[in-house]
């Protein structure tokens, strides 16, 4: 098939980094193409400068045979490149329609919206999308969502589509149903640029490029590799996702209880129940998954279950105390540790260092003050000691973690909560956004706390992890546990129905 997209010897530069280094990429017509690498390879750099985010400094892009020079999005959009981003860029008040039209209209001063409805409704019925069109965004599912922005780039007529992750809100029925449609692009004539770190989606592609380290590995079509030889390619070694399950002795659930939540209900300020009559029981020792869909009432429960959020109805006890309605220090000194779910907005401060966000939560404390001040010694020397024992990769304790990649700074919170916390683990979503060979060493970290007894609530949009990790696993579905599976007699399938909100009698 011709070349539709290329990048050559393409060269960007940050502050003391080289991010791209005499990339070469190349789309054809009709193809689905996927980046992969470890994070901080350079993928989200090098799908910038293909959609006008970032200029290169060395190189250049051909779109169509001829060299282009984008000067922001906006140009990528005008010669036919869209990219729907792993957080959507949607006004929650708006309909479908109006998302979909908003800022498109440059002729005239008034828009033709029985003409825009008409479009899209021939988008929707060639590309098999269902969607309503007078429905408000915000009452719309993520998966749904998603669907708003992939029609959007299609309006603007475009021709290459970048998806970045766009599975990670998707149940595994949606995805599937995603991937249908994107080779029924396909077959129509678009092309994709995919970036995923699920080796099964991978594998889909028709061809796939490697990243390490800014530069290209190489680039090879999946039906001619093995999925060991794609992971020793971006990360230059094997990667063992496989748990051992007979770690430390760990005593029956109900003999051994750590956490026992009762009856939990919690409604937000608007007054919508996030979560309805929640029950659940973690011994020591033990990894208890939790699977959903983005937006199911996890996020609640865990903010619930740290003391940020105080529920309506419920009771929750810690190691045999009743703690429900307790400040959030409270939780902290009683050995309870959060792993958030969005790593820059709830865990960390972007622009202070790592030292300073190893002891976050923790400042007052007196292993980390000398009378009043800080004991900046002292601090430094637990940081920079954490630092070697999670393998962080940065320059030095007092580089700002907003100069880190995604995993890094994912292995300074886990710093910090590891720690910090003495018997129970709440993790939500720990590794979003990682690649393979992060995910080994935070499977390694969890699995190593297990071991030392610790009671571990494991939030996952990824089933593979929970699949890998858990002892046990519930399901969550607007906000009620939906079902109860054992993870090593139990389907992707089986899963799946429980989070669209299926019964367990259903899925059994």
């Amino acid at each position: 098939m011709p070349t539709l997209l290329k990048a050559v010897n393409l060269t960007k530069r940050f502050p003391g980094v080289i991010a791209n280094e005499d990339v070469n990429f190349d789309l054809e017509v009709g193809e689905v193409h996927c980046l992969f690498g470890e994070n901080g390879a350079g993928k989200s750099t090098l799908s910038s400068c293909l959609f006008g985010f970032y200029q290169p400094e060395g190189g250049h892009i051909e779109f169509d045979g001829k060299p282009v020079k984008f000067r922001s999005p906006r140009d990528a959009i005008h010669s036919g490149i869209g990219m729907v981003h792993q957080h959507f860029v949607l006004v929650a008040d708006f309909t479908v329609l109006e998302n979909i039209v908003v800022g498109t209209h440059e002729k005239g001063w008034k828009l033709d919206l029985p003409a825009a409805r008409a479009r899209v409704e021939k988008l929707c019925q060639e590309y098999g999308i269902e969607l309503d069109l007078d429905a408000s965004v915000r009452d719309l599912a993520v998966g749904q969502q998603q669907w708003v922005e992939i029609l959007k780039a299609l309006y603007l007529e475009a021709r290459v589509l970048i998806l970045d992750e766009p599975t990670a809100v998707l149940t595994p029925a949606e995805s599937q149903r995603l991937f249908r449609i994107i080779g029924h692009m396909c077959e129509l004539g678009l092309s994709i640029v995919l970036i995923s770190h699920k080796m099964a989606e991978v594998m889909k592609a028709d061809r796939v490029t490697v990243l390490r380290k800014g530069k290209v590995v190489g680039t090879v079509r999946p039906a001619e590799v093995t999925p060991q030889e794609l992971t020793r390619m971006m990360v230059g070694r094997d990667v063992v996702l496989r748990v051992a399950r007979d770690g430390a002795k760990r005593l029956p659930t109900e003999a051994a209880p750590v956490l026992v939540v009762d009856d939990l209900s919690y409604r937000d300020k608007q007054g919508k129940t996030a979560l309805d009559h929640v029950s659940l029981t973690i011994g020591k020792g033990e990894i208890l998954g939790l699977a959903g869909v983005s937006g199911n009432g996890q996020k609640e429960l865990f903010e619930v279950l740290s003391g940020n959020l105080i529920p309506q109805t419920g009771q929750i006890s810690l190691a045999g105390e009743q703690i429900k309605g307790l400040p959030s220090r409270h939780y902290m000194d009683r050995g309870v540790g959060l792993v958030p779910d969005d790593r820059f907005r709830e865990g960390l401060i972007p622009e202070f260092n790592i030292r300073e966000n190893m002891i976050l939560g923790w400042q007052r404390h007196d292993d980390y003050t000398n009378g009043m001040f800080l004991d900046h010694s002292r601090i430094g020397t637990v940081a920079d000691g954490l630092i070697d024992e999670f393998q962080i990769k940065a320059p030095s304790g007092a580089t700002p973690v907003n100069h880190l990649s995604g995993g890094n700074a994912q292995k300074v919170i886990l710093a910090r909560e590891f720690v910090h916390s003495s018997k129970l683990l709440l993790a939500n979503q720990p590794t979003r956004g990682l690649d393979l060979g992060v995910i080994e060493y935070v499977y390694n970290q969890i699995i190593a706390k297990r071991d030392e007894g610790y009671a571990i609530l494991l939030a996952s949009e990824e089933l593979e992890d929970l699949l890998n990790l858990s002892d046990r696993i519930i399901v969550i579905s607007g906000g009620r546990i939906t079902g109860e599976v054992d993870p090593q007699n139990t389907t992707v399938e089986e899963i799946g129905l429980l989070m669209a909100g299926g019964r367990a009698e259903d899925a059994a």
